[in-house]
């Protein structure tokens, strides 16, 4: 069965089944209490943005909308295309983190483990792109760093 939460104006809501039935929020939260959910984030035009925990590989939109983002390895200074990385959970799928844009940055096979092994530390900027914090022996600061390496490939 899927379901869609459809939000009306004055606050309330309802689910719509899959059939086109709906059902009011009050009794779809009872039905979910022992169901298995899967969390799916659309945007606009229904394009998965997030699979929720249930998937922990990148797949398709996800993947597309990090390549463009990204546009290959997000590590300041390297230059491996999108086809050479990996997608990587910011914060780690085996402790919660979502499988969504918000949470994934591209990054080469030497830079993914770099970042897992290491005390480099990748945040997302205000403006939604990858920056990375290098570790307090290299900058005492960790003052925010981020790869333009494929800015000039816009050019």
């Amino acid at each position: 069965m899927v379901a869609t939460f459809d939000a009306l104006r004055d606050g309330y809501g309802h689910v719509r089944l899959d059939d086109g039935s709906r059902l009011s929020i009050t009794t779809a939260r009872h039905l979910a209490r022992e169901a298995t959910l899967l969390h799916i984030l659309l945007d606009k035009a229904g394009v998965p943005l997030s699979v929720g925990r249930r998937r922990r590989l990148f797949r398709s939109a996800i993947r597309r909308a990090l390549t463009l983002r990204d546009r290959g390895c997000a590590f300041p200074g390297c230059d491996r295309p999108p086809a050479w990385c990996h997608a990587h959970h910011i914060f780690p799928w085996q402790h919660g983190g979502v499988t969504s844009l918000d949470n994934g940055v591209l990054l080469c096979g030497h830079h993914h483990r770099l970042i897992h092994n290491s005390p480099w530390q990748v945040v997302l900027a205000a403006d939604g792109h990858p920056d990375f914090l290098p570790p307090p022996w290299i900058d005492p600061d960790r003052k925010p760093l981020r790869n333009h390496t494929h800015d000039a490939m816009l050019n």
